[in-house]
C-alpha cells in the first residue's frame, strides 16, 4: 500500500526538484546563462557565476571587470620577472603584450609573478643551493594563483634555466591549456682583445682559467667580462 503511493508521488517530486534546480540556475545571474558545454569559461564560472559566490564577484568587479566580462575565460598570465638578472629583466614588458594579445582575443588576462635565481650569478658560490629549489618554488607559486584564482588557462614567460622546467610542471599539475612563452636568449658579445669574436657567458667562466694559466692578461680577462653580455635575453 505504502509502495503503490509512494510510486505515484515520486514523478512530481523529481519534476519539483529539477523546476528548483533550473529556477536557481537562472537566477545566479542577470547575464544571459550558457550551458556547462558551451564557452571557455569552464573553470573561472565556478566564482564568476554563482549567486552564492557574490563576495567574489563584487572582488573581481574592483579590479575592472564589467558585468559582460563575467561570461569571459580567464588567463593567468604568469612572468618569472626580477630585474636583477639579464635572463630574466624584460619578461614583464613581454607579459604587457601577451596580456594584449589575450584581450584582443576576447579573454580576460590576469597578471601575475613568481620567483627565479640566476645560476650564472651564484654559480661557484653557496648561492647555486637555491638554484634547484627555485624550480620547484616557480611549480607551485604558479600551480597555487591558478588553483585560487580559479582560471581557466595559464601563459608562462620563463628565461633562465630552472624557470622552464618549473612553469611546466605547473601547466602539468594544474592540467589546463597553457602555452609556454620563452623570454629569447641574448645576443653574442664582442671583444675587442679576442679579434671581436663572438662571445658568451661560458667565455667569461672561462676567461678566469685562461688568466690564471697565462693565457689572458687581466687586460684580456676583464675585456671579456666586460663586454660577454651586452643585454636582456637568456645567457645560455
Amino acid at each position: 500500500m505504502f509502495l503503490s503511493q509512494t510510486r505515484g508521488r515520486l514523478p512530481s517530486a523529481l519534476k519539483a526538484f529539477q523546476s528548483t534546480q533550473l529556477a536557481s540556475r537562472s537566477l545566479s545571474t542577470t547575464l544571459p546563462r550558457r550551458s556547462d558545454d558551451e564557452g571557455l569559461n569552464k573553470v573561472s564560472r565556478t566564482i564568476t557565476q554563482p549567486i552564492s559566490q557574490g563576495a567574489s564577484q563584487a572582488m573581481l568587479y574592483a579590479t575592472g571587470l564589467s558585468e559582460a566580462d563575467m561570461n569571459k575565460a580567464q588567463v593567468g598570465i604568469s612572468s618569472v620577472w626580477f630585474t636583477g638578472n639579464p635572463c630574466n629583466m624584460h619578461l614583464l614588458e613581454l607579459n604587457h603584450l601577451v596580456k594584449k594579445g589575450v584581450e584582443k582575443a576576447g579573454l580576460i588576462g590576469y597578471q601575475f609573478n613568481t620567483v627565479g635565481v640566476s645560476d650564472g650569478i651564484s654559480m661557484g658560490t653557496k648561492g647555486m643551493r637555491f638554484s634547484l629549489q627555485s624550480r620547484d618554488l616557480i611549480a607551485d607559486s604558479i600551480e597555487t594563483v591558478m588553483g585560487g584564482q580559479w582560471y581557466d588557462a595559464n601563459i608562462s614567460i620563463p628565461g633562465c634555466d630552472k624557470n622552464m622546467p618549473g612553469v611546466m610542471m605547473a601547466m602539468g599539475r594544474v592540467n589546463r591549456p597553457s602555452l609556454m612563452v620563452y623570454g629569447g636568449s641574448i645576443k653574442a658579445g664582442c671583444a675587442a682583445t679576442q679579434n671581436n669574436a663572438d662571445i658568451d657567458i661560458v667565455s667569461a667562466f672561462q676567461a678566469y682559467g685562461q688568466f690564471l694559466s697565462g693565457e689572458f692578461t687581466e687586460k684580456e680577462r676583464f675585456d671579456v667580462i666586460r663586454h660577454a653580455c651586452p643585454g636582456q635575453g637568456a645567457c645560455g
